[in-house]
């Protein structure tokens, strides 16, 4: 009896993985459909705060109301500490996860603001293995698969935005004119008190610009490598999906009350309004509670790992909606970030058949890989949200 529970357990987890991995899939597609839709908005010279404004208040007013009623009775009780970790994942995963982006890409270029994306899964990686939500051991084929698989997936994704080569389908000069219009049009308004400040200690536009990159990819890997210690002790996704998205847009709002000056900038066009729409609903709440649903699936870096897949499903894309062309660096690159995808997934595949089989597994891998809770520093870091509802289950 009790292998028969195993075996059906075992075989509704792999369903639950396979299904995580087809949602993160499909989470990229949504975000490169994000990218070409909204590319002609923001390009007319919409306020960008307006924007994720309209499309955070939209994608709350989905996200909210599932949550309360499909979580109703399996909602854990709600505590000051995991109001904090709210809080925090809206203020890294959705006010500063946008915001950065937008400051960042005011201030340099979309080639090099898209090329320093893929840095996410290798600081999620990072983050989940010092947390222990990510296991790995370097002396195991598994913890050498994973971080192979990785760096494969990354130099994939840089590959593809730094190298083009050659035109495969498609015509050139009909992606250089495309190319020049993407400019930062409609800078947003806060960026003027944060320059100012930057710049009085001696900073260039340059390197504010970068230095919001950098913070925006830091922000996005805090995001998925805190959340996943949070769903263990408040598994209730949409719930948590719906509070750190409300913890974010009040943050956004309250940020656009105070920057935005101009009246006429809440006023948006038809294609404005259709592409806040698209963004709302689709690449915000249905993206973010898939990207929740299955960061409690599959863990933290395999979510981060397909990150990089956006440049390959933009282009895509656009090729098919634009008629922009496809490079041989965007073929070369693509395959590569499949191949880091594939090897992260076999990797986490042998490690959970070896977890499953208990006592069963061979010799060779009978020594499980730990993560660096050893660590003081780093322990503290994954006790400070994966502990939060201990004191929520003692007040029971």
């Amino acid at each position: 009896m009790t292998a028969a529970a195993m075996v059906v357990g075992g075989s509704a987890a792999e369903r639950d993985a396979r299904l995580a991995h087809y949602a993160m899939a499909f989470v990229q597609l949504f975000n490169g459909g994000y990218h070409v839709i909204t590319k002609v908005a923001l390009n007319v010279g919409v306020n960008q705060l307006v924007f994720c404004v309209c499309r955070d208040l939209l994608a709350l007013s989905i996200l909210a109301p599932l949550a309360y009623f499909r979580e109703r009775r399996t909602r854990p009780p709600m505590t000051r500490s995991l109001l904090l970790s709210f809080f925090f994942l809206g203020l890294s995963g959705v006010f500063g996860n946008q915001l950065l982006f937008l400051v960042g890409l005011t201030y340099t270029n979309p080639t090099y603001a898209a090329a320093i994306q893929p840095s996410i899964p290798v600081f999620t990686f990072l983050l989940a293995v010092m947390m222990g939500t990510e296991r790995v051991n370097l002396m195991r084929i598994e913890g050498q698969t994973k971080v192979g698989g990785t760096l494969v997936c990354v130099l994939g994704a840089v590959f593809m935005v730094l190298f083009r080569g050659p035109v495969l389908l498609g015509d050139k000069d009909a992606d250089f004119a495309m190319h020049s219009e993407i400019s930062a049009k409609g800078q947003p308004e806060p960026t003027g008190w944060l320059v100012t400040g930057f710049l009085d200690l001696g900073f260039e536009q340059w390197h504010i610009g970068v230095l919001c990159l950098i913070g925006n990819c830091m922000c996005m890997a805090a995001f998925i490598a805190i959340q996943a210690p949070v769903l263990k002790k408040y598994p209730a996704n949409l719930s948590v999906a719906a509070l750190s998205y409300f913890s974010g847009t009040v943050l956004m709002v309250t940020t656009a009350f105070f920057m935005v000056k101009e009246p006429l900038d809440w006023k948006l066009t038809q294609a404005e309004v259709l592409a806040v729409i698209y963004a709302g609903v689709v690449a915000s709440a249905l993206n973010f509670g898939m990207l929740t649903w299955s960061n409690k699936i599959i863990g933290p870096a395999l979510v981060a790992l397909y990150n990089p897949l956006q440049p390959a499903a933009s282009a895509f894309l656009s090729r098919i909606f634009l008629g922009s062309p496809i490079f041989l660096g965007s073929i070369v690159g693509g395959f590569f970030i499949i191949l880091g995808l594939y090897m992260v997934t076999w990797a986490s595949f042998r490690e959970r058949k070896a977890m499953a089989a208990g006592i069963a597994i061979p010799s060779h891998s009978a020594r499980t890989s730990e993560p660096l809770k050893k660590n003081p520093v780093v322990s503290r870091l994954g006790q400070l949200f994966s502990g939060l509802a201990s004191s929520s289950k003692s007040a029971d």
